[in-house]
């Protein structure tokens, strides 16, 4: 049996394998919340009505039936670009008319990139005016969406077709260890992107202003010089005009650092429940998980450019995913997009590790919340957070264990009380 035959058999057993896996996960997830949704948990029935955690496993199952609609596609799709031979034969039109050269690998890129998009933006519309707005959450217009969509396909264009170049030449001249150097210029790609976005990037589609509330401030500000932590400043995030969802978060890196507040969030929470959130934030940079994961970061996508270094110049690897390598004209667009096609199949199965890693994380930094404020404020902030994003509180536990980055409320406030 030839090496492509093998991958070929691989990759398509993968493929099936995950899929499978996904829907089992899916249906668990919808069977469990529906069995429980008559009932609020007892450790929470003086705290949420009945009506809002109905609402939320309503939601929950609404979002699982879609995704498995959006699995089974992308699914689909996947097979149309790789075994049933959509990206060879796009490759050769795009080698028809452009010749081989730099021009033809940004063109496929591109054109890769335009096409998925279109073919997914049906699931895009959907769950944004549809299925989020029957559950009230979305806020957006379609002239809004439109005007979003048009600015990220222009931010999309511009920074990544640079970078892009950049890392097609280092493939084609930088030799055998060509590798290496593009992982050097993707990690600085990525550290400018993380202080470049706050302040350039992200008022292009939100407004941002300062906190102007004096007893938040107050507060928050208190809490960071006892925590010694420094940001650049404090901001109000219109969240509103997109999503009725709240959320809060740390943006930037090193000098531009600043500290973003949805104005949803304000609108939910008092003073002393905001200052527990902070400080849960804060958790995560006092047990250095921030820099925890940008070092996992580093070391992955090395790991990962040296086997794109590899499966590169394997004639297999093109062939054993339906593409026909050509013999006149570098195919190095070729091979990164194969590779970002066919690791996320493989990578499936090791799903469960991050997230059980970042739910570890998520306990430090609830820990960490309730020895600097008041374990009654966070426990209040996320029962009301949970309850405004209908997050359901009795989620299946082994779906949990494979997709929850954050740990469902009840063993996160039963932690907060035994503490």
């Amino acid at each position: 049996m030839s090496y492509s035959l093998i991958f070929t058999t691989a990759f398509a057993a993968a493929l099936v394998i995950g899929l499978l896996v996904k829907f089992w996960l899916a249906s668990r997830q919808v069977r469990h919340v529906a069995r429980h949704r008559g009932a609020v948990p007892a450790a929470f029935e003086h705290k949420i009505t009945l009506a809002a955690h109905q609402k939320a496993a309503d939601y929950t199952i609404a979002k699982a039936r879609f995704g498995m609609v959006e699995m089974a596609w992308g699914t689909a799709l996947l097979l149309g670009w790789t075994l049933l031979g959509g990206l060879d034969v796009l490759n050769k039109l795009l080698l028809a008319w452009l010749g081989g050269g730099m021009v033809q690998q940004l063109a496929l890129l591109a054109a890769f990139a335009a096409i998925g998009g279109l073919l997914e933006l049906p699931f895009t519309l959907w769950q944004t005016f549809r299925l989020e707005e029957r559950f009230g959450f979305n806020k957006m217009t379609f002239g809004l969406w439109l005007r979003d969509t048009v600015v990220s396909t222009l931010i999309g264009a511009a920074i990544g077709l640079p970078i892009a170049a950049l890392i097609l030449w280092l493939m084609g001249a930088a030799g055998a260890t060509w590798w290496l150097w593009a992982w050097v210029a993707w990690m600085g790609f990525n550290l400018l992107l993380m202080v470049v976005y706050p302040m350039f990037i992200a008022p292009l589609y939100n407004k941002f202003k300062p906190l102007d509330d004096p007893t938040v401030k107050e507060r928050v500000t208190a809490l960071m010089a006892r925590c010694g932590f420094r940001a650049k400043g404090l901001f109000v995030m219109d969240g509103s005009r997109r999503s009725a969802h709240a959320n809060a978060y740390f943006t930037g890196f090193g000098a531009s650092k600043r500290v973003v507040f949805y104005d949803t969030l304000l609108r939910q929470l008092n003073a002393a429940e905001m200052e527990a959130v902070l400080a849960h934030e804060l958790g995560h940079f006092k047990h250095r998980h921030i820099v925890k994961r940008l070092v996992a970061m580093f070391a992955l996508s090395l790991a990962g450019f040296a086997l794109l270094g590899w499966v590169s110049t394997q004639v297999w690897f093109y062939t054993g995913l339906g593409v026909e390598p050509s013999m006149e004209a570098p195919n190095n667009a070729l091979a990164l997009l194969l590779f970002m096609l066919a690791v996320p199949v493989f990578g499936f199965f090791v799903a469960p590790l991050p997230a059980r890693l970042s739910r570890k994380h998520e306990f430090e930094a609830d820990a960490y919340a309730v020895a600097q404020t008041s374990s009654a404020d966070l426990s209040a902030a996320l029962l009301k957070l949970y309850q405004d994003n209908a997050s359901t509180l009795t989620p299946d536990p082994v779906f949990v264990k494979f997709y929850y980055s954050h740990p469902p409320a009840s063993e996160r406030l039963a932690r907060m009380a035994a503490a």
